[in-house]
């Protein structure tokens, strides 16, 4: 039986293959060439902001325009 995976599990890999900052663009672009191709904008957000909430990214905020990017941990955090 072929291994599940999940959308968020699938874009966390991608995440972690590639450098720098993830956005909520960058993460809708590399969405669309995923097996949820239809997954557009708000999912993007929502997922990047799920990811980040279970510990698996960090947010950088900028002040100055108040967006937001994320970067893979590569810590363990402690529990």
């Amino acid at each position: 039986m072929p291994e599940l995976i999940t959308r968020r599990g699938w874009l966390l890999a991608e995440i972690r293959t590639r450098a720098g900052l993830w956005t909520t663009l960058r993460a809708e672009s590399v969405l669309r060439h995923s097996p949820w191709p239809t997954s557009g904008r708000n999912t993007a957000r929502k997922d990047l902001k799920a990811l980040a909430s279970r510990g698996e990214l960090t947010i950088w905020h900028d002040q100055t325009t108040g967006r937001r990017a994320y970067t893979p941990n590569t810590g363990k955090a402690a529990a």
